[in-house]
C-alpha cells in the first residue's frame, strides 16, 4: 500500500514546518549543546523539517523515513544548502537501518500514531542508541478529545483517537524497550505556532477553510468523509460569524496540554 505521506507529500511544506518552541525543547532535551559530537536520529523524519532545525543547532544528524516523496524532499532541501551534512536513509521504523549503539539520542516528532504499533520501533531505537535521549512529540487520546474540533468533525476525530497510542501504552512500551525515567511534559498550542498540525489552528479557527491546510494534515487527509467536512466547515462558519464559537471553545477547554513530549531515557551500554 502507498504510505499516506507519499500522498500528501507534495504539498507537505506549504504549511508544515519546524515550529521555534518545539525546537527548543527538543534541542534542550536532547542536550544537543551538550554532545554537539554525538550522532542522532530523527526517526520518521518527513521532509526533514526537524531533521535541518536541530542539525542546525549540533550534533551529527541522520533522518529515517518510510516514504519516498517526504525523503527526496528532505534531500532536496539538503542539496540547495540547508542540510549540513545530514544523512537520509529511507526505512521502516520496524527494522531500522543502522548498526547497535548508533546514536547518543533520537526525536520522533508526531509520528507514532502512522507506526503499525508501538513495541518494535520503540525496541529498535533502543537498540540503535548508545546511551541519552530519545524525545518524543506526541498527542494522546485524552488529550485530543478535548479539541474543539470535535464539536464539528465527530468521527474524524473518533477514527484519529483510535490509532493514537495512549499514555498509559505509550509509557508502558518504553519500559519494556528498556528505557528508564519516562517522563511526560504537555505542550499547549499558541497562536504563534508555525508547524500547522491538526490542533494548530485552536486560536485561529479560520485557518480550517483553507483547503491546502487540510489537505498537509493526516486527519483530514485520511480520516475524514467529505460530507462531513463540509457541514463541520459550514457549522464552524456559522459559529464563528454569530460569536457562538468562543463557547464551544471554552467546553472543551482543558488544564492537560493540547499535546505532550515524552522524554525517556537509554542508560550507558
Amino acid at each position: 500500500m502507498k504510505p499516506l505521506y507519499d500522498s500528501i507529500g507534495a504539498t507537505y511544506t506549504v504549511t508544515r514546518r519546524a515550529d521555534p518552541a518545539i525546537v527548543e525543547t527538543l534541542v534542550r532535551r536532547l542536550a544537543l549543546r551538550e554532545n554537539t559530537e554525538g550522532a542522532f536520529l530523527d526517526l520518521a523524519c518527513g521532509t526533514g523539517n526537524y531533521t535541518h532545525a536541530l542539525a542546525a543547532v549540533g550534533g551529527r544528524w541522520h533522518g529515517v523515513d518510510i516514504s519516498r516523496t517526504m525523503l527526496d524532499k528532505a534531500v532536496a532541501r539538503s542539496t540547495r544548502g540547508g542540510g549540513r551534512g545530514i544523512e537520509w536513509r529511507m526505512g521502516s521504523a520496524l527494522s531500522l537501518p543502522f548498526a547497535d549503539g548508533a546514536f547518543q539520542g533520537v526525536s520522533c516528532t508526531l509520528a507514532i500514531h502512522h507506526f503499525p504499533e508501538i513495541r518494535t520501533p520503540f525496541r529498535e531505537v533502543h537498540r540503535v542508541m548508545s546511551s541519552g535521549r530519545f524525545v518524543l512529540f506526541t498527542s494522546f487520546p485524552d488529550q485530543m478529545r478535548n479539541y474543539w474540533l470535535c464539536h464539528y468533525f465527530p468521527r474524524m476525530l473518533d477514527r484519529s483517537c483510535a490509532i493514537m497510542p495512549t499514555r498509559a501504552a505509550t509509557e508502558t512500551a518504553l519500559l519494556e524497550a528498556g528505557f528508564v525515567d519516562v517522563e511526560i511534559v504537555p505542550f499547549e498550542v499558541t497562536d504563534e505556532l508555525q508547524d500547522l498540525f491538526l490542533q494548530s489552528g485552536k486560536h485561529r479557527p479560520e485557518m480550517y477553510f483553507d483547503a491546502t491546510y487540510r489537505a498537509n494534515i493526516s486527519s483530514f487527509a485520511a480520516m475524514s468523509d467529505p460530507t462531513e467536512v463540509e457541514s463541520g466547515l459550514a457549522r464552524l462558519r456559522s459559529d464563528i460569524d454569530d460569536g457562538t464559537f468562543a463557547e464551544v471553545a471554552r467546553r472543551y477547554a482543558t488544564p492537560d496540554g493540547d499535546y505532550a513530549f515524552v522524554v525517556a531515557t537509554r542508560r550507558a551500554r
